[in-house]
């Protein structure tokens, strides 16, 4: 079988102000490492208000387009800004997510890689924040659940800052186990070990600043491993940051990229073991555009190497 990867020309059109570290160059980076691959290229449908409220509120949904400017940027919040295209792009982001799920749970492709922007996991249930309109990878797993009918559903996310907008939005919901490593402390602020969900269904596993992927491989090799196992998800979605590079700039943790190829072959290797290799992974963070390049070729090279070794 073989790996998708989804995205579109309209999340490029996703504009901050200059300088903010959540920029256009960022996909263009990630695209142009993924060019000499050999992937099932897919463009990623408007995610339709349907598929938004598996997550979101309609008024927050109704909200977001008369703030849409017609020139230029407007913030939502201190980190988070709309401009002309920025609704049509993180529409296309949550489709993306959503045509993953399709993809993968209906056979026609081993994993898949959503290659988007804006990000998703600080979004939560009916506030934008962190760069994040809609939150991507709890709708992935809303979508799986209640369009598809699975029984259970493991979100990991390892991106540097804790999702707390996938924790917020699937806090309640028992079908959904959350795995999110962050450094702590870190902005949100967010993400002790102590904060479980309201069914036991959140890991939280925070990381020490300066640690390494030394660390990070002991924390999951005892931990995340280990409850994934227990749960016995039917799709494992990945939350796909790599701001825990040891050269991104919003961060303080010491990862290299080899680290992002070990953990995405191990999760695979869960997959396998667990749920027929079902993965479906969508970008988040990363910051410095060469190690996120880097780091999010390596990934998809092991999707690739997983989805060839079906």
């Amino acid at each position: 079988m073989t790996t998708a990867l989804i995205t579109h020309p309209d999340c490029l059109k996703h504009v901050t102000p200059e300088g903010h570290p959540e920029q256009v160059a960022r996909l263009e980076y990630v695209l142009e490492a993924l060019t000499p691959l050999d992937l099932l290229r897919t463009e990623a449908p408007l995610a339709s208000d349907a598929d938004l409220l598996r997550v979101h509120p309609q008024d927050y949904i109704d909200m977001l387009g008369p703030r849409v400017p017609e020139e230029g940027q407007i913030a939502l919040d201190e980190d988070t800004w709309l401009s002309p295209g920025s609704l049509g792009a993180a529409r296309r982001a949550a489709g993306a997510v959503v045509r993953a799920v399709d993809m993968v749970l209906s056979g026609e492709v081993r994993n898949a890689f959503a290659a988007i922007r804006p990000p998703g996991h600080h979004s939560e249930t009916a506030k934008p924040m962190g760069f994040c309109i809609f939150g991507n990878a709890a709708l992935a797993a809303k979508h799986a659940l209640d369009h598809h009918g699975l029984s259970r559903v493991a979100v990991v996310d390892f991106d540097v800052h804790h999702g707390n907008g996938t924790q917020d939005l699937l806090w309640n919901e028992p079908r959904a186990l959350v795995v999110t490593s962050q450094q702590v402390p870190l902005w949100p602020g967010t993400g002790e070990a102590s904060e479980r969900g309201a069914h036991d269904n959140i890991l939280n596993v925070p990381l020490p600043p300066e640690s390494d992927g030394a660390v990070m491989r002991s924390a999951y090799s005892g931990q995340v491993f280990p409850r994934l196992k227990a749960f016995q998800p039917e799709l494992i979605i990945l939350s796909a940051g790599f701001d825990c590079h040891r050269d991104d700039p919003l961060a303080n943790l010491n990862w290299a990229t080899e680290d992002y190829a070990w953990l995405t072959a191990e999760l695979c290797k869960l997959a396998d073991e667990l749920c027929g290799g079902r993965v479906v992974s969508t970008l988040e963070g990363g910051y410095d555009l060469k190690a996120l390049a880097a780091s999010a070729k390596a990934h998809v090279e092991e999707l690739v190497r997983a989805a060839s070794d079906d």
